[in-house]
């Protein structure tokens, strides 16, 4: 069954989409009252005029902000073609109502019509005509503007989404296979132990292989990172140590799921594994000032000369593309080799859902 396509406006009772109409509506009086320098706007002057045209596009813009902002969650669940009538009727009612006002305005003697007469329009019906003609061209093309900006959107996301799913397909089979052949010989030495570690493989399937959440809690996150750990830990006993500094970190921040085990997977496979005798990980954050910023360290071998190698690479590029299209520019990935260590940092805004995480 296909899906119903939808019309997908921008929040106008945000702020910022507020304030991005002002400047669309400005820029427009100022391309307006520039076109008129040769014509009607002449003998006004371009000062007047753009102090005119500004006056008026203010209102419109401030208005039409106001009725998508309260209409905005209805139009949405209208089918696409109705949802775009709908909101092409309303911003030209409002166009006209508005050019009906200031004509009204025009006439009115509480202005004083003698000494503001070159400030409002003289002619009323190829004033309302210009102005709902120019409004239905500018609302026709913010609509497919807006359309097609989703529609691009909704490309990334699917795109990011099949990228991620070939990171939860990517647990390595001999990991598996070395999972599997530790837990064969706890059976004969470590009865519980071996059923602790079946318990925590499937686990950490789920936790992979689960399609029902992008978004988890930073806590949720760490916990499956944890189970990792401890499944490795059982092959590579006392060669690997991971030291989890991450008590200042707010743990009912949202994140992608998928963002720390991998990070530690690569420690581990591209790090602990070339060392004979084994290192520590480590693994640090705190929340600063509206971000989270979270680093993982690991050491690297004497004659390691390349630390990029394809998986490595492959966790890192995924996390900057799920990172990017969850915050955008504020998210921030930063990897390379620092001295003896290869060290990951991630910084990204602080955002909690509206319910708490459960306790693993």
């Amino acid at each position: 069954m296909t899906s119903v396509r939808r019309l997908r406006l921008p929040d106008f009772c945000a702020p910022r989409a507020v304030l991005a109409m002002m400047l669309i509506v400005e820029l427009t009086a100022i391309l307006l009252a520039l076109s008129r320098q040769g014509g009607t706007g002449a003998a006004l002057g371009f000062w007047p005029d753009l102090a005119r045209t500004s006056l008026f596009l203010v209102w419109v813009g401030l208005a039409a902000a106001g009725l998508l902002c309260v209409t905005r969650r209805w139009l949405a669940r209208l089918p696409l073609p109705l949802a775009s009538g709908v909101t092409l009727l309303m911003m030209v009612s409002l166009i006209a109502i508005v050019s009906e006002a200031a004509y009204l305005a025009g006439g009115s003697e509480l202005l004083g019509p003698a000494q503001m007469n070159d400030l409002f329009p003289r002619e009323h019906l190829p004033f309302l005509a210009r102005n709902v003609g120019i409004g239905l061209i500018v609302t026709g093309l913010a609509l497919r503007y807006f359309y097609v900006t989703h529609q691009w959107r909704s490309n990334v996301e699917s795109h990011a989404r099949s990228r991620i799913h070939a990171l939860q397909a990517r647990i390595r089979p001999h990991f598996l296979y070395n999972s599997m052949n530790t837990i064969a010989a706890l059976t004969r030495t470590n009865p519980a132990q071996a059923e602790e570690a079946v318990q925590d493989l499937a686990d950490l399937f789920r936790a992979n292989l689960s399609e029902e959440r992008a978004q988890i809690t930073l806590k949720e996150e760490l916990e499956v990172a944890r189970i990792y750990q401890r499944i490795e830990q059982l092959r590579m006993g006392d060669r690997l140590k991971v030291s989890w500094q991450v008590r200042d970190l707010p743990m009912r921040a949202l994140v992608p799921s998928l963002l720390v085990q991998p990070l530690l997977e690569n420690a581990i496979g591209h790090g602990i594994e070339s060392i004979p005798g084994g290192g520590e990980i480590i693994v640090e954050g705190s929340g600063v000032d509206g971000f989270v910023m979270l680093a993982v360290r690991n050491p690297l071998p004497l004659d390691n000369t390349s630390v990029a190698r394809a998986g490595h690479g492959l966790a890192l590029a995924n996390i900057r593309e799920r990172l990017a299209l969850m915050y955008g520019d504020r998210a921030e990935v930063q990897s390379g080799r620092q001295g003896d260590e290869f060290v990951v940092r991630l910084r990204f805004p602080h955002v909690e859902g509206k319910r708490e995480s459960s306790d693993p």
